[in-house]
């Protein structure tokens, strides 16, 4: 996954940031606290009163569709995207702003966390994907973790679990390869990028979207459940598949690739892993 961006980049954003606003013609609040690894967010407001919100992203080469999809999905369970501006390290988009804004994981127990999850993924795949859309298949993403994942077990220095590692490895180059289905994914939808609004209950932010097994999905999710995850990684991907409608199986060999492939740097992993591997058929 891609590391936080740089702190140059950091530096020049408000300048950016407050040019696309006088261009676009409207006027910016104080950036969001605290603001993610990767971009920067900070209420709008237009001539009309319209209450909308900037998103000034780091370019890179998982979130460079998001605009894309969220007009694709126009609404239907994420934000809308009303502008966005392309610049050689940036990414702007003008959004609707969600009111009140509470994150869902600030707001519900995590079981009902799942279900509020699984009905957005299930409303953002019905999406139909068009003929010549610009979305990169899911092996498009999971090749170069593989790839980092070889180099830094051939590197590596902290006495990881090399078999786990290679075996998650392994998934990670063979599943988006093998999936009998493949849908427009946001990659990312966990309880922190799902906002309260006024226009619906919950909304989806930050999309990283890929086009590709559905099973992979939930699996964002899955890892931010840290003490579920810890005690019972078989059952919580038995849950979320459940709620999904999805192959128990692959889930979780999905969740087994992505655990794996984290323990290498977070040790912590290694146990859900461990478990998985022991529930792998």
């Amino acid at each position: 996954m891609p590391d936080g961006a740089q702190p140059e980049w950091w530096a020049a954003v408000p300048e950016r940031a407050a040019q696309i606003g006088a261009e676009w013609g409207f006027e910016l609040g104080d950036p969001y606290v605290p603001g993610g690894r990767c971009a920067w967010v900070a209420p709008a407001r237009n001539a009309a009163g319209d209450e909308l919100a900037l998103k000034v992203g780091w370019r890179h080469h998982e979130a460079e569709h998001e605009a894309d999809a969220l007009r694709l999905w126009d609404g239907a369970g994420a934000v809308r995207c009303f502008a966005t501006r392309v610049f050689e390290d940036s990414i702007a988009l003008l959004l609707e702003r969600c009111v009140p804004g509470s994150q869902l994981n600030e707001s519900v127990p995590e079981p009902e966390q799942d279900v509020v999850i699984a009905g957005l993924m299930r409303r953002l795949w019905q999406r139909e994907l068009p003929a010549g859309h610009p979305f990169g298949g899911l092996k498009t993403m999971c090749d170069p973790w593989a790839d980092e994942l070889e180099a830094a077990l051939d590197h590596d220095t902290r006495g990881s679990d090399s078999g786990l590692a290679r075996a998650g490895l392994e998934l990670l180059r063979e599943l988006p390869q093998t999936a009998d289905r493949a849908v427009l994914l946001a990659t990312d939808l966990h309880a922190g990028n799902v906002l309260a609004s006024r226009r619906e209950p919950w909304l989806a932010i930050d999309p990283k979207p890929f086009v590709g097994d559905p099973a992979f999905d939930p699996v964002q999710h899955m890892l931010n459940c840290d003490e579920r995850l810890a005690a019972d990684p078989a059952g919580l991907s038995r849950r979320m598949a459940g709620l999904l409608d999805l192959d128990p199986e692959r889930v979780r060999l999905w969740l087994f690739a992505r655990c794996a492939q984290e323990s290498v740097r977070d040790h912590a992993m290694r146990e859900p892993a461990r478990i998985l591997a022991s529930t792998l058929a």
